[in-house]
């Protein structure tokens, strides 16, 4: 069995042993260097966070790890496709490669698939069922477009 089976066979369990918890059959590891250095199976039913699922599980773990979001060089096992918000949080923490073992179609008839959302945001904003604005607003003393972000930029500099 090469790497790539073991890591997702990995989650795959992970994902079976949280069927036994009550949990949906989500498992992932996050590996670096051939090294699973965090895991994560899907929390909501115990968190009723609607995130919590396990690739973001997984991430926030290894992120506390190495006391850091950047993931560059990390590559991601999970049991089952992810959905646009854990493959978006993925590309910000710089991992650099997603496998899952079950896709979209095979989760469809069970209400696991997240291909309607994929859709859905493949859509022009104007034909998404969500509304989504730019509603410009500022804060006193903070007068131009970028203030904000100019403050932090000073702070973050100042930090350094």
């Amino acid at each position: 069995m090469n790497d790539e089976q073991r890591f997702l066979r990995e989650a795959l369990e992970l994902a079976r042993a949280n069927i036994r918890t009550g949990g949906r059959p989500f498992g992932a590891v996050v590996v670096r260097d051939g090294e699973v250095i965090a895991a994560g199976v899907n929390e909501i039913h115990v968190s009723h966070d609607p995130t919590a699922h396990a690739e973001m599980v997984a991430i926030r773990a290894a992120s506390r790890r190495f006391a850091s979001p950047d993931l560059a060089g990390c590559a991601v096992y999970a049991s089952g496709h992810p959905c646009p918000m854990c493959m978006a949080a993925m590309r910000m923490a710089g991992v650099a490669r997603v496998a899952y073992a079950y896709s979209n179609a095979d989760g469809a008839p069970f209400g696991l698939s997240t291909a309607a959302i994929y859709d859905e945001l493949a859509r022009p904003r104007s034909e998404q069922s969500m509304s989504i604005a730019h509603v410009p607003a500022r804060l006193d003393g903070l007068a131009g477009p970028s203030d904000l972000y100019a403050e932090w930029a000073r702070a973050a500099a100042a930090r350094r």
